[in-house]
């Protein structure tokens, strides 16, 4: 059994805030499965269906980001997962917007949501997908970036093509797991290279074939 779970604070207010995007790419990973009506229960929003005769769960917390992980360990007990069976959706201010990144494992940083659910379950053994939100410009305070919303900048479009390909990456996980999700998506994540570098890699190419 393996479950998607995505990070965010619940409320309308919040949907399209930079810290909601995992939210949104579990959204998104649920339509993509077709899986639909949420019910509430474990201190959050749940749904639950199969995948290739396997039963999966995907799972929001409604606990706000720094109590993530109240509602981690009560899907955790209720479903005997391991962290290592469970996907996590989450924003980084580390990478730029528009780029996703997953990992097996990995320690908190910043984020008050992975601090609370690897203080709460003691371990660092989640896979995550890490959906880049940039850093703060200058003069911004973190918590006013995180809670700011992302569909009217200039990187909107990037945004919310990292929020579907880490949906994507969450349905590969579910059937192939993590190291095959990685091998196919960091790949696919890869920031585009300046057109003045792609046409000298093209120009250098040509030259080799000549040859």
């Amino acid at each position: 059994m393996k479950a998607l779970v995505g990070l965010g604070n619940p409320g309308p207010e919040y949907e399209l805030t930079r810290h909601n995007v995992g939210f949104l790419a579990l959204d998104e990973a649920a339509r993509l499965l077709g899986l639909a009506g949420e019910r509430r229960r474990f201190k959050g929003l749940v749904m639950e269906g199969f995948l290739g005769g396997e039963k999966i769960v995907l799972f929001k917390p409604a606990t706000y980001m720094n109590l993530s992980g109240e509602a981690m360990v009560e899907l955790m007990h209720w479903y005997k997962l391991e962290p290592e069976d469970i996907l996590v959706f989450s924003d980084d201010i580390d990478l730029a917007p528009g780029l996703m990144r997953l990992r097996m494992k990995g320690g908190a940083g910043t984020h008050n949501g992975w601090r609370s659910i690897l203080q709460m379950t003691a371990s660092q053994d989640f896979p995550r997908a890490r959906i880049g939100i940039g850093a703060p410009p200058p003069g911004w305070e973190l918590k006013d970036w995180v809670l700011s919303r992302w569909d009217r900048d200039d990187n909107a479009a990037g945004v919310r093509e990292a929020i579907s390909l880490a949906a994507k990456a969450g349905v590969s996980f579910l059937k192939d797991g993590i190291q095959l999700t990685m091998n196919l998506y960091n790949v696919k994540s890869r920031p585009p290279k300046p057109p003045a570098k792609q046409a000298k890699e093209s120009q250098e190419s040509g030259d080799r074939d000549d040859s």
